[in-house]
């Protein structure tokens, strides 16, 4: 009996499984207007060619600057947005091409999310009760004494369940939404930056009980964010998008103590430090290229400081460097 290499092992525990995901948008004018003023169509590719694994009960965090890609890939795996090519298998379920509509319908009650914000993504004229118990009542199942356990399990009282959400705060909002998410008894949540319309105090609170609720649930994490500091504290695996691809992926501690990509030591360089006081740090040269029209070869080469000619030319593929993937020709 032969060993599994490293690469198999982990296909084999992966509960998603994203291969060669893109994701266009057509944002063009409307069609007489490009035609009196001589215009092409703009396409804007906000993921390109996007593979990565989450392993079981594992976090897996997405990070970048804003208009990466991070909430379209999110989005893309909840089923909110189909992909113009690629797949996403969930449970060994490719929901992009799967036929069985009683097997996507069971993968996908598995699939649950927690927007960025809490206020927007809860129904104002619902009660707390009904906003939770949906997920399940929809499909027909008891809902009994439900609402009021999953408060209590989320650091709420049981006697919230008649409340509306603009009598709650903003962190309270968010535990909400996390009971109304473990209701379908998920095997994968998608947390689109579940935290960043919070204050720093109620943040730490909220992902204290995400880790909690992971332990005792099993959950597996698609975790999106732009905050480095949450993403050091919740993932175990962490991928690094630039300009909708994919530049870097590694273990928490190893991106973080080595990491490899120029526009990954960018981004731990301009990350606040508690003793970082004083500190001089070179402000990032540039700024994103325009989406509708990327530079050729790397993407980030019009920023990068060791950028060579080949940089502009080709584009790099995700290649192994020890623990981590990275796309870029001089990684060491």
């Amino acid at each position: 009996m032969t060993a599994q290499s490293p690469k198999q092992a982990k296909s084999k525990n992966a509960l998603v499984s994203v291969k060669h995901l893109t994701r266009d948008f057509d944002v063009s004018p409307p069609w007489l207007n490009r035609v009196l003023e001589g215009k092409k169509k703009a396409i804007l590719q906000a993921v390109s060619d996007v593979s990565f694994e989450v392993a079981k009960n594992s976090v897996y965090a997405l990070v970048g600057e804003s208009g990466s890609g991070k909430s379209t890939i999110g989005k893309i795996v909840v089923g909110l947005l189909r992909p113009t090519s690629g797949t996403v298998e969930v449970g060994g379920v490719d929901l992009t091409h799967e036929t069985d509509k009683t097997r996507i319908e069971e993968t996908r009650v598995g699939i649950q999310m927690i927007f960025q914000d809490p206020y927007a993504s809860l129904n104002p004229r619902w009660k707390v009760k009904d906003i939770i118990e949906e997920p399940v009542a929809a499909r027909g199942r008891d809902v009994t004494g439900l609402a009021e356990k999953l408060l209590e399990q989320v650091g709420l009282s049981a006697a919230d369940i008649s409340k509306f959400p603009h009598e709650f705060s903003g962190g309270q909002r968010q535990r909400i939404c996390i009971a109304r998410a473990l209701a379908a008894e998920p095997k994968l949540i998608v947390c689109d930056e579940p935290t960043s319309a919070l204050d720093v105090s109620v943040q730490a609170q909220v992902l204290n009980l995400m880790s909690d609720l992971r332990e005792e649930f099993g959950l597996t994490y698609l975790f999106i964010s732009h905050d480095l500091t949450i993403v050091q504290h919740m993932a175990d695996t962490i991928g690094v998008l630039y300009l909708g691809r994919l530049i870097e992926e590694a273990p928490r501690n190893e991106l973080f103590d080595n990491p490899r990509h120029p526009y990954t030591q960018m981004l731990l360089e301009a990350a606040p430090k508690l003793d970082g006081f004083g500190r001089e740090v070179e402000p990032p040269k540039g700024e994103i290229p325009d989406p509708i029209n990327p530079p050729s070869g790397c993407a980030y080469h019009p920023r990068c400081p060791i950028a060579v000619e080949r940089c502009k030319n080709e584009r790099p593929e995700m290649k192994q460097r020890d623990k981590a993937r990275v796309a870029c020709f001089l990684a060491k």
